[in-house]
């Protein structure tokens, strides 16, 4: 029994002096970063793809599984973004007028680090400048791009504070269905000069990046370029109700009702403001903006001698949406029909 005692002892003690060495191993382990880290530019307006290839010490290590973790510079939200991913590529959306920054680490894990998940303490880093293109301050400003009732979109841009002869601006646009990128298919011009691009007939898909890209060239060089990207369902403006009915209920209540703009918008993805307008007895004037879920609503009962005006507008509510346009604000319908004073001067536009 001694004997016994001492040997089970014994191999308990190598079992875990074993261990130890192990887990020092795998303290030890020195992790290298990805090697042949690239962005490469397929011509998709700011679509790139970024390549890196595994650390060469780590090419025969078949018994560690690897994994990458990816950070880099979102420049549309002006923060990092990090992925890990067993790939050795990836896609990402960049602004192609301000630096790309991306950098990979290596990850480890498996028998090699017993089950312990190693990050590289160094990482692969890649700067990509932009190119110097354009003369400086010739980029389009305020460019809109809105999705009409969900049927057709129409972009708009104004004027760069740099004047140029003669500028002549063109649209290049992008998305995953397409092969490669395509010119406007019909500019909108004012004075001779193009202001904008209708998309009027180009089916354009739904929860997919648009790239676009505006830039142009005058008489004395070429013009800046602008990038934006952007998904239709946050773009949509929805028409402006036309049917509106006002009428008295009981105890003298007001009840408003209205109709949905006809077209592609679901109802439910609809939120409303109305406007009331307000005229005591006394000509004491009063405006106040009410938000609606419903294509009515209920006011408490009013003065004979008062009036009440209204006009609603609409626009894709958080939960159809991320953003929105409100639609234009519908024709006013008052209580009584008939005043001497207005409230035009108090419409907001």
């Amino acid at each position: 029994m001694p004997s016994t005692f001492w040997l089970s002892r014994h191999a308990a003690l190598m079992l875990l002096i074993i261990n130890w060495k192990n887990v020092m191993h795998c303290y030890e382990l020195s992790v290298d970063p990805p090697e042949d880290l690239a962005i490469l530019d397929p011509g998709h307006l700011g679509h790139l793809k970024i390549t890196w290839s595994p650390p060469t010490s780590l090419i025969n290590r078949a018994e560690c599984p690897k994994l990458y973790q990816l950070e880099y510079f979102n420049t549309y939200k002006n923060n990092w973004t990090t992925i890990r991913t067993v790939h050795k590529t990836y896609t990402a959306q960049f602004d192609l007028t301000k630096d790309v920054r991306v950098r990979v680490y290596t990850l480890l894990n498996g028998p090699c680090t017993n089950g312990t998940l190693v990050k590289s303490k160094s990482y692969t880093e890649l700067v990509k400048k932009p190119p110097n293109t354009g003369f400086v301050g010739t980029t389009v400003k305020n460019v809109i791009c809105v999705f009409h009732n969900m049927e057709y979109m129409k972009c708009t841009w104004g004027k760069s504070p740099r004047k140029l002869a003669n500028p002549q601006q063109t649209l290049y646009f992008w998305h995953k269905e397409m092969g490669q990128t395509e010119e406007c298919p019909k500019y909108s011009i004012s004075k001779g000069l193009r202001t904008g691009c209708d998309f009027t007939g180009k089916t354009l898909p739904y929860f997919t990046d648009i790239n676009i890209c505006v830039n142009g060239s005058s008489p004395e060089g070429p013009l800046e370029p602008l990038y934006i990207s952007l998904q239709i369902q946050n773009q949509v403006q929805p028409e402006a109700t036309d049917k509106l009915y006002l009428q008295t209920g009981p105890d003298a209540q007001l009840e408003l009702h209205w109709e949905s703009p006809v077209g592609r918008i679901p109802r439910h993805c609809l939120e409303w403001q109305v406007e009331h307008n307000h005229e005591g007895p006394a000509g004491n004037m009063s405006s106040q903006q009410i938000t609606a879920k419903q294509t009515s609503l209920k006011l408490p009962s009013f003065h004979k001698n008062e009036r009440n005006c209204f006009r609603v507008r609409s626009r894709m509510h958080k939960y159809c949406a991320q953003r929105s346009f409100w639609s234009d604000w519908s024709h006013e319908t008052c209580h009584p029909v008939t005043a001497v004073q207005t409230f035009s001067g108090q419409r907001e536009g």
